[in-house]
């Protein structure tokens, strides 16, 4: 008897077969409700980040225009730079405009663009004029220096502390206390001219 020594073969270690399973067994309706949440997981996702990314932009320009060597801000500062910030497509629109304006062309060109940037200016300044457009906290000293430090980092925006300035009660607009002070003074005014002239 001659004996050859040859090695097993490993068991287990070759590619098994997956079993077909069944379209109406539990297994394939747990697969596809895990499928379910893992595409929402990733549109959530997805939708977080570009939020976020919407807002670090907005912050990043808030960030260039402050004043190195200012200390504070007011809340007419502030309203000052939020009216900057509601402007900063005027030079893309009338770009868009002049392109519009060359006789020759059919239709609008850029006319999603436009409706986009119009949209966004208007819904903007319904937020500033009504209950209040949210700017980073510049008013306060404090977070003016927190928000000075951040390098534009996404993950430190919590740090970030966010403030509501509408433009009812800035100082650019006169409140009805003012105007009435003002009256006031005018009528005395008169009075003092009147009682002069008798």
């Amino acid at each position: 008897f001659v004996f050859s020594l040859q090695p097993k073969a490993a068991k287990g270690k070759g590619q098994v077969e997956k079993k077909a399973i069944h379209p109406y067994s539990r297994k394939a309706a747990y697969l596809a409700s895990a499928a379910i949440k893992q595409q929402r997981k990733e549109k959530l996702k997805g939708e977080k980040a570009q939020r976020l990314n919407l807002i670090g932009e907005k912050l990043l320009w808030f960030q260039s225009q402050l004043d190195p060597d200012k200390a504070e801000y007011t809340k007419h500062d502030a309203c000052e730079i939020i009216e900057r910030y509601l402007h900063r497509f005027d030079r893309e629109l009338e770009q868009i405009e002049l392109a519009n304006s060359i006789k020759g062309r059919q239709g609008r060109q850029y006319g999603s663009r436009e409706a986009v940037i119009k949209q966004t200016i208007e819904r903007e300044r319904a937020l500033y004029e009504g209950n209040g457009f949210e700017i980073p906290d510049i008013i306060n000293s404090k977070h003016l220096k927190i928000f000075r430090e951040w390098t534009g980092d996404l993950k430190k925006l919590p740090n970030i502390k966010m403030r509501k300035v509408s433009a009812k009660g800035s100082d650019s607009a006169p409140s009805a206390v003012s105007q009435d002070k003002h009256m006031e003074e005018e009528n005395q005014e008169d009075a003092s001219l009147n009682s002069d002239t008798d």
